[in-house]
């Protein structure tokens, strides 16, 4: 009887074994004859690339690579390259959790790797409860990951800011970057979406391409109405911050959007469907604006050879499926108190600069509410962190990049020059530095690449300089060990990791750190007297923010297990 060998298979099927062989089989199977290595070359390589990783940083072209002559790339190098980000990003971010020094450069490591980072990152992002360090690394990963997704978002709106052409989608998708996390809803994802639906709006009407602009703008507000695509359910839910994110429209199951986001996704479509449309500068309620062509009416009509009329129709897609009356605009902006003269501006096309601005101070005003109502129900807290206020997405990021979009776009009208553009700038710089150092430390890059040359002709430049140099060398340094002798262990009575309420505000929190006495009057203590220690089963409103001190939580011990032990060793 022969003995069977896989190499008497047919090349077909030993190539749909080798589909679920790791690349360290396929190499070493290549190696076995030259038909082994046709078989594995350049396709098993290939799928390789597209099955283990997601995301690609733009300078691969991945997409049209994809798509292209598979022999025209090393796919076998492309992968290997992937691989050794993958060891990068991993070394990396052992050292960030290993040790609270060197934790920016560590950073900046891992995001000078580009987006070909994320896949690593998101699989340590997805570490589960029972690993030993999985609150730290979960936390750091999402950190790190973070500062990826806003220097991409930073990135657009500064090319924006020097008059570059950015879509309206990518300018709006940055504030998505910033509260992003491990959802769908990157720049690419939406722009995916927005084919998707633009292809099923194009089975939905077979014939849309003989459409006229009239009909076309009608048609595509039915279908976004009837798809529940724009709009919001619950009208008292309309500060809601998830209200302000295109991203988040696009993918969470209800598409919570405000007028501003609606009528953005009104307009990315009707790009994709070739008809002209555009936000409008209306005050208080954002509508679309619709040109013909030119040379015809917006029914498709033929306009005379001498005419350069163009014609305008508006729509509310936020609220409508039907043709919004230019009359009924201007007795609106009549009964608003706006003059005459400025109609014709309130309704013209806005610029990507102001529609990005507007829905900045959007998104400033869902965060204020969001925590005039935490304070309302709580009936304190004035001064409650904002990553401790419940909110989707997380308010602080969202606050942090509307932030920086007021700072990088916020400039003032043409001829007002760039000293104006500066004192404008000043008003938001003490709230980014602010957040910076105190919740976003790995943004040194960000600092240094776009604000620092931002004033780099005026006072704060200085004051800036000091303060990268400052959490640079900070971070540069051991921490100071604080350890527990017989004369401490008198003056202190709690440990790191364990959970108290505060007895006066009833609060719960958890020991981060602590000092015999008073030491540095920059930071809030909690007097020993106000503390009651508990015990709860798990502390869930403690765990998000957990993980930048501690591996873990304990469920025998219920404490937090420390991940600071190179400052507080014997807790």
């Amino acid at each position: 009887m022969a003995t069977a060998s896989i190499a008497n298979l047919p090349g077909e099927i030993i190539q749909q074994i080798l589909l679920y062989c790791s690349p360290i089989t396929l190499a070493t199977f290549q190696k076995v004859s030259r038909r082994c290595n046709a078989l594995v070359e350049p396709f098993l390589w290939r799928y390789q690339c597209q099955t283990q990783y997601r995301y690609w940083d733009p300078k691969h072209h991945i997409k049209e690579k994809f798509r292209g002559d598979i022999n025209a790339i090393d796919w076998r190098n492309v992968l290997a390259e992937r691989r050794g980000i993958d060891r990068t990003t991993s070394s990396a971010l052992e050292g960030i959790l290993a040790s609270q020094m060197g934790r920016i450069d560590k950073f900046q490591q891992i995001v000078e790797c580009g987006y070909d980072a994320k896949d690593c990152l998101l699989q340590h992002l997805a570490v589960g409860d029972d690993a030993e360090d999985g609150l730290a690394r979960r936390y750091y990963s999402d950190a790190v990951l973070g500062c990826l997704h806003r220097i991409m978002a930073v990135r657009e709106w500064s090319r924006l800011q020097a008059q570059e052409d950015i879509s309206l989608e990518r300018a709006l998708g940055a504030y998505d970057m910033f509260v992003l996390h491990d959802r769908e809803g990157d720049f690419d994802e939406i722009s995916t979406r927005l084919d998707d639906i633009a292809d099923d709006i194009r089975a939905e009407y077979i014939d849309i391409d003989q459409l006229s602009p009239r009909q076309k703008a009608i048609s595509i507000a039915v279908y976004l109405r009837a798809n529940n695509l724009t709009g919001i359910k619950d009208l008292y839910q309309y500060q809601d911050l998830q209200n302000n994110f295109l991203g988040i429209a696009l993918h969470e199951e209800d598409h919570p959007s405000l007028p501003l986001i609606s009528t953005a996704v009104y307009c990315c479509l009707a790009k994709r469907l070739d008809l002209e449309a555009r936000a409008c500068g209306f005050p208080l309620h954002v509508y679309t604006i619709i040109r013909s062509a030119p040379g015809f009416d917006l029914d498709g009509n033929s306009l005379a050879l001498d005419s350069d009329e163009l014609q305008f129709m508006y729509m509310d897609p936020f609220r409508s499926d039907t043709e919004t009356s230019v009359t009924d605009l201007q007795a609106q902006l009549q009964s608003l108190g706006v003059p005459r003269a400025s109609h014709s501006h309130a309704l013209s096309p806005a610029s990507t600069s102001e529609i990005v601005l507007r829905s900045g101070r959007n998104i400033l005003a869902s965060v204020q509410e969001a925590h005039r109502s935490h304070v309302a129900r709580n009936g304190h807290g004035r001064n409650d962190h904002m990553a401790l206020v419940s909110s989707f997405p997380d308010m602080e990021s969202a606050f942090y990049g509307a932030l920086w979009a007021s700072l990088l776009l916020g400039l003032p009208a043409d001829g007002d020059g760039p000293i104006v553009a500066t004192f404008q700038r000043r008003n938001y710089l003490p709230r980014i530095v602010e957040h910076f150092e105190t919740h976003f430390p790995g943004d040194v890059s960000l600092i240094e690449d776009y604000i620092l040359p931002l004033f780099r002709d005026f006072g704060e430049y200085a004051q800036l300089r000091e303060s990268v140099r400052v959490m640079r060398a900070g971070d540069s340094i051991p921490k100071l060990i604080r350890e527990r002798t017989e004369e401490t262990s008198e003056h202190v009575k709690y440990r790191v990791g364990q959970v108290f309420q505060h007895k006066r505000y009833n609060y719960m929190a958890v020991i981060i750190g602590w000092d015999a006495e008073v030491e540095d009057n920059s930071v809030r203590y909690v007097a020993e007297e106000n503390i009651e220690i508990v015990t709860p089963e798990i502390p869930h409103n403690l765990m998000p923010l957990a993980g930048k001190h501690f591996k873990r939580w304990d469920k025998q011990k219920r404490r937090f297990v420390s991940n600071i032990k190179d400052e507080y060793p014997d807790d």
